[in-house]
């Protein structure tokens, strides 16, 4: 069966010396975060991915979710009694906010514990992410009152939380939406209306369950300008904040899937359900935005910790399954096989999984950071800068990654050969888990044109000259170092290929605004490989300077360096197709006529 090991060196590595933690000592919950305990805590959180998590990945695979008749949902064996140490340990309200129950740690420590979720229970991982989302979208734009009511139980775990958005007839088109909301003389909305797709909708886990629920109130406009967003919670808290009178809603039915079977996927029924606005009225969506922002970054994060644990799993098979002959040996009938991992082709794949996962595994707590600094910072350009960076990077985290995240399980199944398409060794469950994450909170081809269309030429396009700017310049402070080049060259000219993309697209997408629909998968991932490329090149540039001062673990910072070296040798190049791509147009994507299809 699978292992996993969380990747605690290589987050430390990026902690303490690529991104130290100590330059951010400013912000709320970082000052007295030292490197020992910022080790202590990743370790505990490590400890409890690895020993308690893990081992129920393919429980929750195998037995699945139940709806009972009076529309109750049971988990896996051993999910229930996870989840209550994971709210005992305090995970749940890691970096929320003292004022509510929360811990007050940097959200930076909040992403990395997702990886280490994720690659250790996919399934389990869902039902306390949502919670966070939830928590966020509260926090922002909710009431103090509904503050005061929400917050601390959802920061405790005792109870959690969903997004409610999708409707059969409405996906990403969310002005489509249909469900009501009818004021009451109270104070209140009874909602009414049908959501399917609800990740985590109905559990046996906690004791309340708190829904965010899309809906129009009566009257409103149509379209999204009409959408208004509301607190639903299964059960109705009384005058001591405590689950009360049970709600009109109920999970009609629990979605038959391809993979993440140890969550509750639901369909909603809510038959005049008493909802609370949540901030004001027919601005339900930026308010959601709040907590689908969250989700996409985590999401993403899906996508690192499924290719982290695929990636682990192939390696230990490639260096213990015997197969075949290294090239080059004397082709003796009666020699001993060699381990996969001696081939080149196996050494391929192994490669392109570990190169991604160091780079992604950097760029996501770069963003954590920038988040950080975006709720916590006190200067107002630093602010700025970060929510920038979080605009452009967002649909390239959640898109790239896990496009990546998707096509490294199957590598991951490929080193495995026939064993890894059958159950027994439980890698095709990586597959199918990690499938989910291209497709929900916005397709990978809607976070693709949503950097195009919106967040590329936003504010005259000053997040990507600013994130262009700060790569330019790092490469030309490290040019005067010659044994640099192997990284800083290739990275140059993809940078070259970005900025001839981008030009490319301001020139020709305006007349013809398909050009920029048929560029947008192809541009993200060319800003995706670009900003990876970036980050093991600081990566390099830390490792280069640990080799020099011989301190630390010798092999650690050569391992890192050649891997850094394999992705501008084998991975990084992939921009210059991209470009091709990108500058045929639209023309033969689109020349077709509908009814050819």
């Amino acid at each position: 069966m699978p292992t996993y090991q969380a990747p605690l060196k290589d987050t430390l590595f990026l902690l303490n010396e690529v991104f130290p933690m100590e330059h951010f000592k400013t912000l709320d919950g970082f000052a007295d975060l030292t490197p020992d305990l910022l080790e202590a805590i990743l370790g505990e959180a490590a400890r409890f991915c690895e020993q308690t998590l893990q081992p129920l990945n393919s429980v929750g695979d195998l037995e699945g979710c139940h709806r009972l008749d009076d529309g109750s949902v049971t988990t896996p064996k051993g999910f229930k009694e996870a989840f209550g140490l994971f709210a005992e340990g305090g995970w749940s309200g890691l970096s929320a906010d003292p004022a509510y129950g929360g811990q007050g740690l940097p959200g930076t420590l909040s992403s990395i514990v997702q990886e280490f979720i994720y690659a250790a229970n996919f399934s389990w991982g869902l039902y306390p992410v949502l919670s966070q989302g939830a928590y966020a979208a509260l926090k922002v734009h909710a009431s103090e009152e509904l503050r005061q009511i929400y917050l601390p139980p959802l920061a405790s775990g005792k109870w959690t939380g969903t997004m409610n958005m999708t409707e059969p007839h409405a996906g990403t088109d969310l002005g489509l939406l249909k469900t009501k909301a009818l004021p009451q003389a109270d104070g209140s909305y009874n909602i009414t209306g049908q959501k399917i797709f609800i990740s985590s909708g109905e559990h046996d886990l906690a004791e309340n369950i708190v829904h965010l629920v899309l809906a129009r109130i009566d009257g409103a406009p149509d379209g999204v300008k009409g959408l208004s967003l509301f607190v639903v919670p299964k059960f109705i808290p009384d005058a001591d904040g405590n689950p009360g009178q049970r709600n009109a809603l109920q999970c009609g039915s629990l979605e038959e899937k391809m993979g993440i079977h140890g969550n509750a996927t639901c369909t909603m029924n809510y038959d005049g359900a008493a909802g609370w606005l949540i901030g004001e009225e027919d601005r339900g969506l930026p308010a959601m935005f709040v907590m689908m922002n969250e989700a996409r970054l985590s999401v993403g994060i899906q996508g690192l910790g499924i290719s982290e644990v695929a990636y682990q799993n192939a390696a230990s098979y490639a260096r213990e399954r015997l197969q075949g002959r290294a090239l080059g040996k004397p082709k003796d009938s009666d020699a001993k096989p060699d381990p996969l991992v001696v081939h080149p082709d196996i050494r391929r794949m192994l490669m392109n999984m570990r190169a991604f996962n160091e780079g992604a595994r950097a760029l996501m707590i770069w963003t954590a950071l920038k988040a950080d600094e975006l709720h916590k910072s006190e200067d107002a350009a630093i602010r700025q800068a970060a929510d920038d960076h979080l605009g452009l990077m967002t649909p390239v985290i959640k898109g790239v990654f896990t496009d990546a995240g998707f096509a490294n399980a199957v590598q991951a199944q490929q080193v495995f050969g026939g064993h890894g398409y059958i159950t027994e060794l439980g890698i095709e469950q990586f597959v199918r888990d990690a499938r989910i994450a291209m497709i929900y909170e916005g397709t990978n081809g809607i976070q693709a044109l949503d950097l195009v269309g919106r967040k590329l030429p936003k504010d005259g396009g000053r997040a990507l000259k600013t994130f262009l700017t700060e790569v330019t310049l790092f490469l030309a402070d490290m040019k005067k170092d010659d044994a640099f080049a192997v990284y800083g060259e290739p990275l140059g000219m993809a940078v070259d290929d970005l900025q001839s993309a981008t030009v490319w697209l301001m020139e020709n997408s305006i007349a013809e605004p398909d050009n920029a629909g048929a560029a947008a998968n192809d541009y993200m991932h060319l800003l995706g490989l670009v900003s990876l490329g970036y980050m093991w090149a600081l990566m390099a540039k830390v490792s280069q300077e640990r080799l020099t001062d011989e301190t630390g673990d010798r092999a650690f910072f050569e391992a890192k360096l050649t891997t850094g070296r394999y992705f501008m040798e084998r991975c990084l190049p992939k921009t210059q197709t991209h470009l091709t791509r990108i500058c045929s147009g639209a023309e033969s994507m689109m020349a077709l006529p509908a009814e050819a299809f």
